[in-house]
């Protein structure tokens, strides 16, 4: 429909047809046999019907263009085991108006997108949940870029749930009781809430990664631990700035159904205004940081082949981090797509969920799966449990030998070994024969972990977070 009361009316006259619907149902006797049951299908109310026949009812009064198909009919096939099509015929209940036409259209358009974003916030979850595992689970690991880094994988983890859990409450069953009804619209406004706080969130949290790399670039004296306060300040406190507004505006004022629908686009602006801002800034610290790394690359002398690749490197991988897709259509607002524009608001919706579907499994990906430094905790982690199991299957090996050469004494091996134990056989492998383990490493602070450039700008490798401010700029 073309706004939101005329949706709202629609609604309310669909639940009038749902609820006649039943009424009828529970009135009638039902037959007797194998029969297809009488059904509501969320579109048109259908009786009992013998097998292997068509059954044939009006179209549905609740249609806006009721008035041109009220002498159509809509068709649904009963099959031989007593159960109705899944597939029905309504080309007679279809509207010939080409404006019914073209929001139909728009309508089977955005079933498409929800598909796609539907699996593109799935994957993007799995992931993020994997890498924050990681991240939280090896204490290495632990460093203020990362802890950022896995701030960040909250909020995607928070938005992809919202939205999905948002979706499920809105496909709400057919019971037409008035307390379920009221408890689903509860339930789905208290979604609806947490989608808008989680968008922005993860977009605060966008701006706090451009504003960390940033100030490691720029500013000459960086005290890391005062200033993650701030930044957990503005990636978690800034949104309920917003979003508390927005509630209290929509309880006020547009208290209808399950809060989805803008009435008044002006109240949206409560939300689209901080999100736009953001990125905007992000935006501007993008294109400062490439003039950085241009002057820097330069400074290399390095060949022209090799420039062009490294910045190319660093540019596309700034742009999940960053969220720099988001400044594509950033101005292109719903009201300016509202008429006439329909290819234009389509191409819109479909790069703007593809991208911020698909952007947490992005980000996982080029800051955690493919991290050389998560990469070689993982492998040092490997190696120490694979040299474990070696060392007590060799253990057991030479006591279960020992045991048969010396008959005349009973030796029972240990059946199992503790980790200290272990871990001394270890240290003993090491020191006694002289080998350097495959997993040893001279001894790191808990802060350590790779550099900004190899994990964020990918242009050159180090160690940054045990080093002072000026020592992270000159190693760029």
């Amino acid at each position: 429909m073309s706004s939101a009361a005329s949706l709202k009316t629609l609604m309310a006259r669909w639940m009038m047809y749902r609820d006649e619907c039943f009424r009828n149902i529970s009135r009638e006797p039902q037959m007797t046999g194998l029969v297809c049951n009488r059904t509501f299908d969320k579109y048109a109310c259908w009786p009992d019907a013998l097998p292997n026949t068509t059954v044939s009812v009006a179209c549905p009064w609740y249609l806006p263009w009721h008035k041109e198909v009220r002498h159509g009919f809509v068709y649904l096939e009963c099959d031989a085991d007593g159960q109705y099509s899944k597939q029905k015929n309504a080309s007679e209940c279809v509207s010939r108006d080409p404006a019914q036409i073209n929001m139909q259209h728009y309508g089977r358009v955005l079933s498409q997108f929800r598909t796609m974003y539907t699996i593109g916030y799935s994957l993007s979850l799995g992931a993020l949940v994997l890498a924050l595992g990681i991240l939280v689970t090896f204490r290495k690991l632990h460093c203020m870029r990362n802890n950022i880094h896995m701030n960040l994988f909250a909020s995607f983890i928070l938005r992809a749930s919202s939205i999905l859990i948002k979706d499920a409450m809105l496909e709400r069953p057919d019971d037409f009781h008035v307390v379920q009804l009221l408890f689903t619209a509860v339930g789905c406004r208290v979604a609806m809430v947490m989608m808008q706080y989680s968008i922005l969130a993860n977009n605060y949290w966008l701006l706090v990664e451009g504003i960390y790399l940033h100030s490691l670039l720029v500013v000459t004296v960086l005290t890391e631990r005062n200033y993650f306060g701030i930044y957990q300040c503005i990636g978690w406190g800034a949104p309920l700035i917003f979003v508390l507004p927005w509630v209290i505006v929509k309880y006020l004022y547009e208290n209808e159904e399950c809060w989805v629908q803008n009435i008044n686009m002006e109240y949206w602006w409560i939300i689209r205004s901080p999100i736009l801002l953001a990125v905007l800034i992000n935006f501007f610290i993008f294109i400062h940081i490439i003039k950085i790394l241009v002057s820097k690359l330069r400074a290399h002398q390095m060949g022209y082949s090799d420039y062009k690749f490294r910045l190319a490197k660093s540019t596309l991988t700034l742009i999940p981090l960053l969220g720099i897709h988001s400044v594509l259509f950033s101005f292109v607002t719903d009201e300016s797509t509202s008429h006439g524009a329909l290819s234009l608001r389509l191409t819109k919706l479909f790069i703007d969920l593809f991208f911020n579907s698909f952007q947490g499994l992005l980000v996982a990906i080029l800051y955690c799966f493919v991290n050389k430094e998560v990469q070689s905790e993982i492998l040092k982690k490997w190696r120490r449990w694979k040299l474990g199991r070696d060392i007590e299957e060799e253990y057991r090996h030479t006591y279960s030998q020992s045991l048969q050469m010396k008959s005349g004494s009973i030796m029972v091996p240990p059946s199992n070994l503790s980790p200290e134990e272990k871990q001394m056989l270890v240290s003993n492998s090491q020191n006694g024969m002289g080998t350097e383990l495959p997993f040893t490493s001279t001894p790191q602070d808990s802060s350590t972990c790779s550099s900004i450039t190899e994990d964020i700008v990918m242009v050159d490798r180090g160690k940054c977070c045990s080093v002072q401010q000026d020592n992270a700029k000159s190693n760029l």
